[in-house]
């Protein structure tokens, strides 16, 4: 069974609160690093995208873990590049590994400027090139920040990403993607898109409320949270790979 941590939003932003939600997230995942193959970071590092956020966050977002990590709508990509990941660029922050037999896609789907989301033309075909060279024996899972279908939060909704024919593309393509994950809407969630199924990780720094939880847009009640998923059957061939996912609340 190969189980990667994933976490995202977390936002970093100068203030002992969040770092505290941080630094106790990392603590839960790393007490366990044994069990777990990888650690994904899907967006949203810092909260205004300064480079005093991203040193904080390069100070505190380490693991012993494999890990990976991409951008969201609240980074800044030039600070995003230069101050976690050593270089000065605009391009977006894509990345694809191949861990314990499983490839990892990892996509910015975030635009500069704006909330909303979009995977670019470019980002797209090097998707499909990671996993055509990954050859169709191997199983992938890929990551994005925006979700690229609505979850039922009419603010979230408005600033989802769009353009996301293309990405159900390439299941008909690839059919050998287990999965979708991302983060973006602060809260824990699992529904389909393309076939597959897309989960969905809690926010680190806040919880947003569903429309029936009260007026307020952010649930101050609720824990930062972790979503573990699962890939299982990767002995048994494609037919057997399934994606399976679990939530914890960490208390800090």
């Amino acid at each position: 069974m190969f189980v990667v941590a994933h976490i995202s939003d977390l936002h970093f932003n100068g203030t002992r609160y969040n770092r505290r939600r941080i630094e106790a997230t990392l603590d839960y995942i790393h007490a366990r690093a044994a069990g777990i193959d990888a650690l994904l970071v899907t967006g949203d590092i810092t909260d205004e995208g300064s480079e005093s956020e991203y040193r904080e966050a390069y100070g505190t977002l380490y693991s012993p873990l494999p890990m990976l990590i991409t951008a969201g709508n609240h980074d800044h990509r030039e600070r995003f590049n230069d101050g976690l990941l050593g270089h000065r660029s605009s391009a977006p922050v894509n990345r694809s590994e191949l861990i314990d037999g499983v490839l990892f896609v990892v996509c910015d789907s975030s635009i500069p400027g704006r909330n909303d989301g979009h995977l670019d033309d470019e980002t797209l075909g090097w998707m499909s090139e990671q996993i055509s060279a990954a050859g169709p024996r191997v199983p992938v899972i890929v990551a994005f920040h925006h979700p690229p279908t609505t979850l039922g939060m009419d603010f979230m909704d408005s600033i989802r990403q769009t353009g996301e024919e293309r990405l159900a593309a390439l299941v008909t393509e690839h059919p050998n993607i287990v999965g979708f994950v991302c983060g973006h809407a602060h809260t824990p969630a699992v529904t389909m898109f393309a076939g597959r199924p897309l989960a969905i990780a809690p926010g680190v720094a806040s919880t947003l409320n569903l429309p029936f939880e009260g007026t307020e847009i952010i649930n101050r009640g609720q824990p930062p949270g972790i979503a573990f998923h699962m890939v299982s059957g990767l002995d048994d061939g494609p037919d057997a790979w399934r994606l399976i996912t679990h939530y914890r609340s960490v208390m800090f």
